[in-house]
């Protein structure tokens, strides 16, 4: 099995509601987002996917979440923007670009701050 990751960033407001503590006030995150995908085989260039392509695909979902309140977004609406949320929104989007290219999404790891991620690797099947 062939493995790929990128890394890219975007910046984030959001409210959790519930959950007790400072997070239920108005605050941002510097988001780091490493996306992982794989194949068993390459392909006629000899690659599972060219980075470039990759980190486009990505960059392309992060400009819709970059420098905007997650709450009001219309892909979260009646849930909280969690970092989990974050994560499998991206997930799913990539997915759909991935699956044209035969590769699959392995996982997706959102990084609120240097000691604290969370990853989404899709419903086991």
């Amino acid at each position: 099995m062939f493995k790929v990751t990128i890394t890219k960033s975007f910046s984030a407001a959001h409210v959790l509601k519930e959950i007790g503590g400072k997070c239920e006030e108005l605050h941002g995150h510097n988001f780091r987002v490493e996306v992982t995908v794989s194949s068993k085989k390459l392909n006629d260039e000899n690659i599972i996917i060219d980075f470039r392509v990759l980190k486009g695909w990505t960059a392309e979902i992060l400009e819709d979440l970059d420098h905007k309140y997650l709450n009001d977004l219309p892909q979260f609406k009646g849930v909280n923007p969690s970092s989990e949320i974050v994560a499998k929104h991206i997930f799913d989007r990539l997915s759909r670009k991935a699956k044209s290219s035969k590769i699959k999404v392995d996982e997706v790891t959102v990084w609120e701050s240097d000691n604290a991620r969370v990853a989404y690797s899709g419903a086991k099947t």
